[in-house]
C-alpha cells in the first residue's frame, strides 16, 4: 500500500521584509565600503528574492527595534550571542509549529487529531527540550502516547527528508497517521555581511512552517494530494565545502559557496538517474509532468532548468516561491509542492519530481503521483474569446 500525503498546510510570520529595504539595511551598516557595497547591490539584486517573511518585527518596524538585540533603533545590527538567538528561537517556533499543523489538520477535517499516532518534526534553526514535537503534542491536544521524533539541523533538504520518514512509518504500519511539521527562523542568524557567503545567505533565507499528513489508509471523506511513490539520496563526492551549516558564537553560520551550481549541474543527472531507476522499478523521464525543485537562489533554479533541459514554465512554482517568500531552508521545498498541487490541471495522473539540496552537498528526491481530479463544472464557466482575423 502506498503510503498518501492526505493534506499539506502553510504558516508564515507576520512581518514581511521587501528586498529593496533589506539591502538598504544592510548597505547602510558601518564600514561598508564602495566593493561591499557594489557586492552587496549585485547579490541582493540577483537573487530572485522580491519579498520574505521573519518573525523579528523590528527589521521591518523603526518603532520596534527600541531594546531589541538584534539591531540598534539607527538600523546597526547587534552581535547577539547564539544562546540569546537560541531564546528567540524558543519564543517564536512553537506558535509557528502548531499554525501550520492546525493548517493541516483543517484541510482534512476527515483526519481526527486523536487518530494521529506519529509527529515528525524539522528544523535546523534553533534546539530546545523538550523541543517542538512534546509542544505539538500538548498544544493540539494529541494522544500523549504519540509516537514522537525530530529531524535537527539537515538544512535546506529537511523538509523531503522528514516527507520520507512519514510515509516510511505509515509503509511500515498501514494504521499510522503521521503529522509532519517543518519550521525554520533562519533571519534569527542574520549579522553584518562582509564575505560573498554571508551576503549571499543575508539576500536569500526567510522564517516558515509548514505540515503535512501522512498515511497509508484514506479516510472517509478525505481526497489525497499525492501518492509518495519512491525517494532516493545522493552525497556528491567533494562537495562537502560548498554547502556547511555550523554553530557559531554569534549565530548559525551557513556556508553556501559560489560553486554549488556548479556541484548541481555536473552532479543532478546521476541524481536523476538514482531516482528513476530504483530498484523498484524503472521510471521513463518522459512521464514526469511537473517538477518541485527547492529554490536555493535563482542561479541555483538557472543552472538546472539548463541542465535538466526543462522549460522555464516548469519552475514556475519554485521561481514564485523563492520571490515571495525567499529560502526558508527545510520548510521552502515544501511550499513549493502544495502550490504545484493547487495549480495542477485536472484530467489524468501527474507524476512530480521533487528535489532539494542540502550540506554535504547532498540531494535529496522523490517522485510523487498526483491522483487524476475532475474537472470543474462548466455551469459557470465564462465563454472562449473570439479569436481575432486578419
Amino acid at each position: 500500500m502506498t503510503p498518501a500525503l492526505l493534506s499539506l498546510g502553510t504558516a508564515l510570520p507576520p512581518h514581511v521584509l521587501e528586498q529593496t529595504d533589506a539591502q538598504d539595511l544592510y548597505q547602510a551598516q558601518p564600514g561598508t565600503d564602495r566593493l561591499n557595497a557594489r557586492l552587496l547591490r549585485t547579490v541582493f539584486g540577483a537573487s530572485g528574492v522580491a519579498r520574505r517573511h521573519t518573525v523579528l518585527s523590528e527589521l521591518v518596524d523603526h518603532d520596534a527595534r527600541d531594546g531589541s538585540p538584534y539591531i540598534t533603533g539607527d538600523g546597526r545590527f547587534r552581535a547577539p550571542l547564539t544562546g540569546a538567538r537560541n531564546r528567540t528561537y524558543m519564543e517564536e517556533a512553537p506558535g509557528l509549529f502548531a499554525e501550520a499543523a492546525r493548517d493541516a489538520l483543517a484541510r482534512c477535517p476527515a483526519v481526527d487529531p486523536a487518530s494521529i499516532t506519529d509527529v515528525v518534526t524539522v528544523s535546523c534553526t534553533g534546539f530546545f527540550a523538550p523541543g517542538p514535537d512534546y509542544h505539538l503534542v500538548r498544544d493540539l491536544g494529541l494522544n500523549p502516547a504519540t509516537r514522537r521524533s525530530h529531524i535537527g539541523f539537515m538544512g535546506c533538504h529537511g523538509g523531503l527528508i522528514g516527507l520520507r520518514q512519514a510515509a516510511a512509518i505509515a509503509a511500515a504500519d498501514p494504521d499510522a497517521v503521521v503529522l509532519l511539521v517543518a519550521v525554520e527562523l533562519c533571519t534569527l542568524h542574520l549579522r553584518p555581511a562582509r564575505d560573498a557567503d554571508a551576503i549571499r545567505g543575508a539576500a536569500l533565507f526567510a522564517d516558515g512552517a509548514a505540515a503535512a499528513l501522512v498515511g497509508s489508509r484514506v479516510p472517509d471523506g478525505c481526497v489525497p494530494l499525492l501518492q509518495l511513490d519512491r525517494f532516493r539520496t545522493l552525497v556528491i563526492p567533494d562537495g562537502e565545502q560548498a554547502m556547511a551549516w555550523t554553530i557559531g558564537d554569534s549565530g548559525f553560520e551557513m556556508i553556501l559557496g559560489a560553486a554549488v551550481p556548479q556541484v548541481l549541474e555536473d552532479n543532478i543527472h546521476a541524481a536523476l538517474e538514482a531516482l528513476l531507476e530504483g530498484p523498484d522499478g524503472a521510471v521513463d523521464r518522459g512521464s514526469i509532468t511537473d517538477w518541485a525543485l527547492h529554490p536555493g537562489g535563482r542561479g541555483i533554479l538557472d543552472k538546472l532548468e539548463h541542465t535538466l533541459g526543462l522549460p522555464p514554465e516548469a519552475l514556475r512554482e519554485s521561481r514564485d516561491v523563492l520571490a515571495t517568500r525567499g529560502n526558508m531552508s527545510s520548510v521552502t521545498v515544501l511550499h513549493v509542492l502544495r502550490q504545484v498541487i493547487d495549480e495542477a490541471p485536472p484530467g489524468e495522473d501527474r507524476t512530480v519530481c521533487a528535489l532539494a539540496f542540502g550540506p554535504g552537498l547532498t540531494v535529496e528526491s522523490a517522485l510523487f503521483t498526483i491522483p487524476a481530479r475532475p474537472a470543474a463544472p462548466a455551469a459557470h464557466a465564462r465563454p472562449a474569446a473570439a479569436v481575432p482575423t486578419r
